[in-house]
């Protein structure tokens, strides 16, 4: 049951509201699983799917049956070798061998990971991995060998990161080991769903020639994501903002947590969101080579979603309090647009780039490389989709030849101007007074007023009547009578 403070704020925020049920109500995905189908096996996956995310599993359960249980697979998988990772619990000599070693046990039946401490969010995925096995042995070669090669990668560079004691210490050195380690743990993810996409004839083969663009999907992601939980992640010892920035705005990394040092904090978080603006054009292209509406949706509702929590982390101090989220209303909107076109995803991407714009304060020291970053975004998406009619910009150029730049207009086009201005308010005018005076008798008829009775006393036939009343009610003698009733 909804609580009383989410009832008052969808009550003040109707649109939102009418958002979620618009979602529930009328949206119908491309695809849709047919569980009639499926072996036990998979069901059980499916299950882990949904224990394991919050934002990915319903986009992956609506994707072409070609795709589903290999993006399925390589989700769970993923998240396996990531809930290893993450285990704080876990000194990292004891990781190394299972992370390295993780691809390799794809293919060895009954195998689990039992290490986990018990409070560990997806640690009961790991201890009942034989299911993600079972299923996995059964996919295309293609697919198998791509998450593999993935696996491989991805588990060998997190090894790497655990073993480096710098890192554990103090957390990400310079943005070059920022980009490196998004590249591990997200960029990784892009190259391996660009060759399942392409594999399955979904993607543009032109893709796999423009490696920075997959990279960028992901990293635009992971990068969103360290931003929004600066908080959580430090309470959880873990510091991923780099130190070559925030060492410029505070002398302790804590700091930035500080009341005292709000300001600072501020600042620093806007030079986050800088370093991930730079790759939020290259998300907007990679889209454009998708070929599947249900691919196309399970890519693009991700980048709306990073590009909206970007603007509500920009210059919001709420998020070195506590962690931070766009609204449900807010997503599912986001989830409705997403899931048109590329030109509408432009449209949500223009329209969070210019909330970035609006909070853009001249006192923050990255003021100008903001501008410039929004700015360069939102000429990328006007090379796409012009916003103005490119006849109208020819007409009003030669027109403009013409009678000499920057000189008046002629004056019949002026008067011809000014006259259909007059017209138009007229009609405007004239709109307004049938919609006021129809209101009024749609009033008149729902209160019982009885414009029948009206009608027939309007007669040619019934004239007559009319005027005897109207004799009769200014007759001085039958007045005076009904005074005295």
């Amino acid at each position: 049951m909804p609580s009383a403070s989410s009832i008052l704020y969808y009550l003040l925020h109707v649109q939102e509201l009418r958002s979620i049920i618009q979602w529930k109500t009328w949206h119908n995905p491309v695809h849709e699983r047919d569980e009639e189908k499926e072996t036990a096996n998979q069901k059980r996956c499916f299950t882990y799917l949904n224990k394991t995310s919050r934002s990915f599993a319903a986009v992956i359960q609506e994707l072409h049956p070609e795709l589903l249980m290999p993006v399925c697979l390589f989700y769970l998988i993923l998240r396996g070798l990531d809930t290893i990772e993450d285990d704080t619990s876990i000194p990292a000599t004891k990781k190394e061998d299972p992370l390295r070693n993780f691809y390799k046990n794809l293919e060895v039946d009954g195998w689990n990971f039992t290490e986990n401490r018990p409070e560990e969010k997806d640690r009961d995925l790991l201890v009942n991995f034989d299911c993600v096995i079972q299923e996995f042995k059964q996919q295309k070669q293609a697919y198998k060998d791509i998450i593999a090669d993935i696996t491989k990668k991805m588990g060998n560079g997190m090894a790497d990161y655990c073993l480096n004691a710098e890192f554990n210490e103090k957390g990400v050195d310079t943005i070059k080991d920022y980009d490196l380690y998004c590249y591990y743990v997200a960029g990784l993810v892009g190259e391996g769903l660009t060759s399942m996409f392409v594999e399955s004839k979904f993607g543009n083969p032109a893709l796999l020639d423009r490696p920075h663009l997959q990279v960028s999907m992901g990293l635009f992601l992971q990068k969103t994501n360290i931003i929004r939980d600066v908080k959580e992640d430090y309470d959880d010892n873990r510091k991923f903002y780099p130190r070559e920035i925030w060492s410029k705005h505070v002398d302790d990394f804590g700091d930035l947590l500080k009341p005292e040092h709000r300001e600072a904090a501020l600042n620093c978080s806007s030079e986050m969101v800088l370093n991930a603006l730079d790759h939020a054009d290259e998300c907007l292209f990679y889209l454009a080579g998708l070929r599947e509406q249900s691919v196309f949706n399970f890519c693009a509702i991700p980048q709306s979603m990073a590009i909206a929590t970007l603007a509500l982390c920009f210059r919001n101090p709420k998020m070195f309090e506590r962690n931070i989220k766009i609204t449900k209303g807010e997503a599912c909107q986001l989830m409705i647009e997403s899931t048109q076109n590329l030109q509408v995803v432009c449209d949500v991407f223009k329209r969070y780039i210019r909330v970035i714009r609006k909070k853009n304060v001249p006192r923050d020291p990255n003021f100008l490389k903001i501008s410039i970053a929004c700015g360069k975004i939102e000429q990328f998406i006007e090379s796409i989709f012009p916003s103005a009619n490119v006849k109208e910009i020819v007409a009003k150029g030669e027109l403009q030849r013409k009678v000499g730049l920057g000189a008046t207009l002629p004056k019949e086009v002026a008067d011809s101007e000014t006259n259909w201005e007059t017209f138009y308010l007229f009609l405007t005018f004239l709109g307004l007074i049938v919609v006021v005076f129809g209101s009024m008798i749609g009033v008149a008829w729902l209160f019982g007023a009885r414009f029948d009775l009206l009608l027939n006393d309007l007669k040619p036939s019934n004239w007559h009547k009319l005027t005897e009343g109207f004799n009769n009610a200014t007759d001085p003698a039958v007045t005076s009578t009904h005074g005295e009733l």
